[in-house]
């Protein structure tokens, strides 16, 4: 009997039978009475086996497995036929006996022994016996050659973190450093509080002499004298061209007067305008300041520019509104701002206009030193009466003066501040380090305290005690044509 064939394939389903004969009709029934439920059947008999089917036809080939495991290892094979005869090797060097101690315990020796046995060589063993007593020192050997430069080992490993190191000594004191440059000045602060009254100063000495008094009522007109003697020719009067060769010519005087506002002044009387502008007080470049004279035509500018002027090098080069460079105007009589203003329109209300005025007459200043102003010398006729102005000054070396006999020197009003600073960057304010010297009147010594000066608190006190006064005359002059201007005969 063969062996048993593979278990074939599932044989496709058989064909339908044919219908069969429909079956008599039966009678209905009855609805029958609902029975109880049947118990449970007992299991039926395991039924005979089947008989083997048929061997099914040979499958398709199936595609390649994955990840198959790996088969159990061959069967030893059979021993192979000698090999060629090979070629004679070289001669080898005699050996030489292999002599060493044997340690029971130490496995890599007896590899070795075994080893050196399987190639032939001599072999003188002994026993490693008992450690011995240590013997003498010898003696110290001869010093040997130096040996030569080993092979740069490989790169260690970067060591831990070192400790924190102690604090290093203090080093020593630096050298100066160089001058920074000029910082810009801080603004006006508030005005302070009315100090506590002082105490009553003592008693002064009497005062100086009073003045000359008033000049005493005209006398009773008395008689006629006898005619007086002829006087010497005057000089000749200014006449316009041409002119007697025996005459002097007559010149033009030139004076500036400032307003202190924002309104164009008048001239003096016999004084014509020739140009009006702004009143420019200095000009500070690289730490270098140039003052103008108020009493010149330098003072009144035309055109009105935060900083007028430009510097240049010899580079062929020049730059305008540079931050170190600045310019001081007179002022008006207005609060200063909160900060420094930055537009055209917001600056000018606050510089003064002024007037370039030309006339025959020489002027002049004079200072009483008092709170009275001062009269004009004979011959001459004042033109205005103000306050003895003397210098300005700001940063550093900065600043400049008048010339106490120019009309200049004479300010009609007394405010403080007296100017205002602009900038290079385009910007104007009022600082703190700008000061305004004026003339004072004098004072009489307190005895016991002299050197020791006085203060005024507030414009009142001020003007009543402190500043001096002034007055700008004019010379008289007597014309004989038509004046300079052509306005009028005289």
């Amino acid at each position: 009997m063969g062996e048993k064939g593979i278990v074939g394939d599932k044989g496709s389903v058989g064909d339908s039978g044919s219908v069969g004969d429909p079956g008599d009709t039966a009678p209905v029934g009855e609805k029958g009475v609902e029975g109880s439920k049947g118990s449970m059947g007992s299991s039926g008999e395991f039924g005979a086996k089947g008989e083997n089917g048929r061997d099914g036809d040979f499958g398709l080939k199936g595609e390649a497995g994955e990840n198959a495991i790996d088969g159990l290892p061959g069967f030893k094979g059979t021993k192979g036929e000698p090999g060629d005869l090979g070629d004679e090797g070289f001669k080898g060097e005699k050996g030489g006996a292999w002599k060493g101690i044997i340690d029971p315990e130490g496995i890599d020796q007896i590899e070795t022994l075994i080893l050196l046995l399987s190639k032939g060589t001599d072999i003188f063993l002994e026993v490693k016996g008992e450690r011995g007593e240590d013997g003498m020192k010898g003696e110290r050997g001869e010093t040997g050659n130096q040996g030569v430069d080993g092979d740069v080992g490989p790169q260690g490993t970067p060591g831990e973190g070192g400790f924190t190191g102690i604090p290093g000594i203090p080093g020593m004191k630096g050298k100066p450093g160089g001058k920074g440059e000029t910082g810009d000045a801080g603004l006006f602060g508030k005005k302070g509080e009315i100090g506590l009254e002082g105490d009553g100063g003592m008693e002064g000495e009497d005062g100086l002499e009073g003045d000359e008094g008033d000049e005493g009522e005209y006398g009773e007109g008395g008689d006629v004298g006898e005619d007086g003697e002829d006087g010497v020719d005057g000089e000749c009067g200014c006449q316009a061209p041409p002119v007697d060769k025996r005459c002097k010519h007559c010149d033009m005087h030139i004076l500036t007067r400032h307003s202190q506002d924002d309104t164009t002044p008048a001239c003096p009387e016999g004084f014509a305008s020739l140009w009006t502008g702004y009143s420019l007080v200095y000009l500070e470049g690289n730490g270098y300041s140039l003052a103008q004279d108020l009493g010149n035509a330098g003072s009144c500018l035309e055109s009105f520019q935060t900083v007028p002027f430009m510097q240049c090098s010899g580079t062929e080069e020049c730059r305008h509104g540079v931050r170190t460079d600045k310019a001081f105007w007179l002022a008006v009589n207005k609060d200063a701002p909160l900060k420094p203003m930055n537009e055209l329109g917001v600056i000018m209300p606050y510089i003064s206009r002024c007037n370039v005025c030309g006339g025959p007459s020489k002027t002049i200043a004079r200072h009483s030193f008092t709170a009275d102003e001062p009269a004009c010398p004979e011959g001459y006729y004042a033109m205005w009466k103000g306050h003895s102005y003397l210098m300005v000054t700001s940063s550093g070396a900065s600043g400049g003066g008048q010339t106490l006999s120019s009309p200049g020197s004479c300010l009609e009003h007394f405010y403080l501040p007296t100017f205002i600073e602009c900038l290079g960057r385009g910007t104007c304010s009022y600082y703190i380090n700008n000061i305004d010297y004026w003339l004072a009147q004098k004072q009489q010594p307190i005895p016991g305290m002299w050197g020791m000066g006085a203060i005024y608190d507030g414009i009142g006190s001020i003007l009543e005690n402190g500043v001096a006064k002034c007055v700008v005359c004019a010379k008289t002059v007597r014309k004989v044509h038509v004046d300079y201007f052509g306005d009028k005969d005289n």
